[in-house]
């Protein structure tokens, strides 16, 4: 499966696409009280130095949650994590079955950070493995830790990131979403978390591959 993941990071970094962030708080009737959204295209330049353009300003409007630079982290490393045979030394694995998931026949897997070291930002949760190719379907889990001081709390939502074929051999994120209560020690805060992954294309390429 690693090994998988290592081809899919390097096929997905010769590819463009167009990221759409939104954050939004719930009152305790489910009513958005607060939004913060962004988009941001992936591009190359014609030197194929990959970086990121924003596409107009982000919208600030919420009212209690303030975003940080480890949630930002998070959105661009820990939600479409690529678990590359560099980085599987950080966890260990434990096989919990066997599952059809968006009907695929997928191997279960459950990842844990085997230490974090000070500064990092890694996975804990759960990953559907298809079983023909070894592709990642589905993750369901959090980013941790969870960053809370005498003076500070910096916690995280439970997510869950899903994939697609995209060019009918690899398997990119398409979609995360996340609806979770954040248990503050001022009061919990319901907070919702939408990523889309879209208009996924080849460098150089002149057509748009849309997940299947």
């Amino acid at each position: 499966m690693a090994h998988r993941e290592s081809e899919t990071e390097a096929e997905r970094n010769e590819y463009m696409y167009r990221q759409t962030v939104t954050v939004q708080e719930l009152d305790g009737r489910g009513v958005t009280r607060g939004e913060y959204k962004e988009v941001r295209d992936i591009i190359f330049s014609p030197e194929h130095e990959r970086h990121e353009e924003s596409v107009g300003r982000p919208e600030y409007g919420l009212k209690s949650l303030r975003l940080t630079d480890e949630d930002f982290r998070d959105i661009r490393d820990i939600q479409p994590l690529v678990i590359t045979e560099d980085r599987l030394w950080n966890y260990e694995t434990r096989f919990r079955g066997e599952e059809n998931m968006d009907d695929t026949d997928c191997w279960v897997l459950q990842v844990r950070p085997r230490q974090i070291l000070q500064g990092q930002r890694l996975f804990d949760g759960l990953i559907w493995v298809e079983k023909n190719g070894y592709n990642i379907v589905r993750m369901e889990g959090q980013a941790v830790p969870q960053i809370i001081t005498t003076k500070s709390e910096n916690l995280f939502p439970r997510f869950t990131t899903i994939r697609k074929p995209v060019d009918g051999k690899h398997w990119f994120p398409v979609y995360t979403y996340a609806d979770d209560t954040l248990q503050f020690r001022s009061g919990p805060q319901r907070i919702r978390l939408r990523i889309a992954y879209s208009n996924y294309r080849r460098f150089g390429a002149e057509s748009t591959f849309k997940p299947q």
